[in-house]
């Protein structure tokens, strides 16, 4: 008998004991990540053959103290490795783990293989060579701190390719992982299956695999067992003969019913061709199908659900799962009685969603990624029940109940105004700290970074509750609420580049068209809380030069523009936001050489412009040190130096507005007037609706020059 270590994930240790002790190993010890055991050839070849849970079986040929290379390759070195494979066959070495000394595992490996193939030159036999594409044998080894385990690896590629799923779908779910996620589910033999985002198949193809006795690793071609020197090809024919045998009988045998939906039609397909390939495509009934409108088939009586839904790492937006989720859940609730639901899932918010009380839970790992496993029973309802659950159950109602009364007194407010895009709430209830915009039919919800007093689950969870209840009030579909994450920037971190979507939309505001983009950007293209003062500028700009400066994607300038104005200028430091601007200005009909745009910081261009203006817009930063600017600017300590550059370029009888997003901003009027300068405060003049709740929001003036 020889020693093995059976590899699998963190956390199935003890589920793969039971499975080894079912295929006759006696000794099975579950370690970290595996399980360590004794065996026969006859029993290793059917654990290889059998085992749904294992990644690979490693032949363990040495266990030593391993503290630096030198140890590494003497015991490697010390193994008489033509015992094991002929030199004419092509090796690889997998090398896991670092320590103190071998920081590397390329590094490891590399001594491992030199240890192998002295150890054949000293014996003045051939030297066995390298393949890391096609190697005959793999010798595996794992270094933990100063243990190191060496061994043959008797599987080669890792047992989750079972042969049946060339193809994936777009987030595929390991065969192994899966085989365990329905061994822990509940389900068995007698009850029928069904998986409403079966995706290309493979819980489904995994358990009636198990129910029709077809041998997991039954069409693979290769195994690392036969490049060894004891492989029994007679004895392996045999077993091998016997799974192929049962295979086919076990498929005629089975009743249980299995029934998979997705709603790609292609992934559908991929899912029909895997089953095929597995052996189980008469056993699965695979059709298109929308997880959130699920009905019960005909004859799934007291049967499970079991499922991997996306949960956001590669599929999928967070509003639109936790939608997803909350379908779901009310779909089973709906259609299940006297039914089991196993989920698994990263996410325990979207868990969380699904509004059922999990009986049983396990944790593992989908790759590097943890995740749950919860095992639900569905109570049997009264529709009544039903009904009245469905009527009653708003998520959050305090939030819900605010957010249904500000869309009624803003909504209609708003569209009086001809206005798209408007605020429907902003941070109104403390314990829901977050703002939400309507731009047309979409919904961009920003969180604002939570306090460090609250843990990060309850703020995790409450911000879930909000999206929850802001799909529910507002009846907008679910892919088209945005989520975004705005906290207090260092330095300038003022537009945030977030995707590459390009995603852009044309919103009205009182009667001029703006391009805003709600994806790529933590700003949208639109500062909402300026409309006012953007309208103001539009009344004000017939028969003015305009200047807007920190124009961002020149708003302002459109509705100058717009109102008469005789010519415009635009400066802002980013040819991104400029050549916005200019989109802008071309959607309205406003091109023309009297518009001109300048790519510049605006505190250099000040120092040294020369034009004169009639209406000039300012709303710098309240700070900004970028690495573009020469300076540091702070608005409440250099106002006044801008001021003395603004009145430079002023007309005699024109105008400056003047505004900026510091809380509690004090005009230095002293220095004002010394500079010959008057201010007057319009703060609450361009205050809208929308924003009346955070009157700090920004504060505005109107400076002339002094009469």
């Amino acid at each position: 008998m020889n020693q093995y270590l059976a590899v699998t994930s963190n956390g199935l240790e003890n589920l793969l004991v039971e499975e080894l002790t079912n295929l006759g190993i006696s000794d099975a010890k579950p370690v970290q990540a595996g399980v360590k055991f004794k065996a026969t050839n006859e029993q290793i070849y059917r654990c290889c053959l059998w085992s749904r849970l294992a990644s690979r079986f490693v032949r363990v040929v040495a266990e030593f103290n391993c503290q630096n290379d030198m140890d590494l390759y003497l015991s490697t070195t010390a193994i008489n490795w033509v015992n094991h494979f002929h030199s004419s066959r092509k090796f690889v070495v997998d090398f896991n783990g670092t320590n103190r000394e071998i920081r590397n595992s390329q590094y490891g490996a590399m001594k491992v293989k030199d240890a192998v193939v002295d150890c054949f030159e000293k014996k003045n036999l051939p030297r066995p060579s390298i393949s890391k594409d096609r190697p005959d044998l793999r010798i595996h080894v794992r270094l933990h701190n100063d243990k190191a385990l060496l061994g043959i690896d008797m599987v080669g590629g890792g047992l989750h390719m079972r042969g049946y799923r060339p193809e994936s779908g777009k987030a595929p779910l390991r065969e192994t992982l899966a085989a365990a996620i329905v061994m822990r589910s509940g389900w068995n033999e007698s009850k029928p299956l069904l998986d409403p985002m079966c995706g290309s198949g493979t819980l489904l193809i995994e358990a009636a695999m198990m129910a029709a006795n077809i041998a997991p690793g039954l069409k693979r071609e290769k195994w690392g067992f036969e490049a060894i020197e004891d492989f029994d090809a007679e004895l392996w024919a045999t077993i091998k003969s016997e799974a192929s045998v049962q295979a086919k009988r076990g498929a005629k045998k089975v009743d249980t019913k299995f029934y998979g939906f997705d709603n790609d039609t292609r992934v559908i397909q991929v899912a029909k061709d895997n089953a095929r390939r597995a052996g189980v495509s008469d056993l699965i009934e695979f059709n298109v199908g929308d997880a959130a409108k699920l009905t019960r088939p005909a004859g799934f009586e007291n049967g499970v659900i079991i499922c991997n839904p996306p949960y956001g790492e590669r599929l999928g937006t967070h509003p639109g799962l936790i939608a997803l989720y909350t379908a779901f859940g009310a779909q089973l609730k709906a259609q299940f009685g006297g039914c089991q639901a196993s989920i698994f899932s990263s996410s325990d918010e979207l868990l969380a969603c699904l509004r059922m009380r999990a009986e049983k839970q396990f944790k593992l790992n989908n790759g590097a990624l943890p995740c749950h496993q919860k095992n639900y029973s569905i109570a049997v309802r009264a529709e009544s029940e039903l009904t009245e659950g469905r009527q009653t159950s708003l998520v959050a109602p305090d939030f819900a109940n605010r957010l249904k009364k500000n869309i009624g007194k803003i909504g209609k407010w708003a569209k009086r105004e001809g206005l798209d895009c408007y605020r429907i709430y902003d941070a109104d209830l403390p314990e829901y700290n977050v703002a939400i915009d309507v731009y047309l039919d979409h919904l961009v919800i920003q969180e604002y970074a939570a306090p460090k007093s609250i843990p990060e689950e309850t703020a995790k969870r409450r911000l879930t509750d909000i999206i929850r209840a802001a799909i529910q009030v507002t009846e907008i579909d679910a892919n088209k609420v945005v989520l975004k994450v705005r906290e207090k920037k260092k330095g300038t971190s003022q537009y945030q580049k977030l995707s590459q979507q390009s995603e852009t939309m044309y919103a009205q505001e009182y009667g001029v068209k703006l391009i805003v983009n709600l994806y790529d950007y933590l700003d949208t293209g639109l500062f909402l809380d300026h409309k006012l003062t953007r309208r103001r500028l539009g009344q004000m700009a017939k028969g003015q030069d305009f200047l807007n400066l920190f124009a961002y994607t020149g708003s302002a300038t459109v509705h100058a523009a717009c109102g008469g104005a005789k010519s415009t200028t635009t400066v802002d430091m980013s040819k991104t936001y400029l050549d916005w601007a200019k989109e802008n200005m071309a959607l309205n009909g406003q091109v023309g050489r009297q518009h001109q745009y300048v790519q510049a910081d605006c505190l250099q261009w000040l120092e040294k412009a020369t034009g004169q203006y009639d209406l000039i817009f300012i709303d710098p930063p309240t700070f900004s040190n970028s690495k573009r600017m020469e300076q540091s600017f702070d608005v409440q300590r250099d106002h006044i130096q801008l001021m003395t550059n603004l009145k430079r370029i002023l007309r005699p009888e024109g105008t400056i507005v003047f505004s900026n997003n510091k809380r509690h901003f004090k005009m230095d009027m002293e220095q004002m007037e010394a500079l010959g300068l008057e201010a007057q405060n319009i703060s609450s003049q361009t205050l809208p609706l929308d924003f009346e709740r955070n009157k700090h929001i920004h504060n505005c003036w109107l400076v002339t020059h002094k009469k």
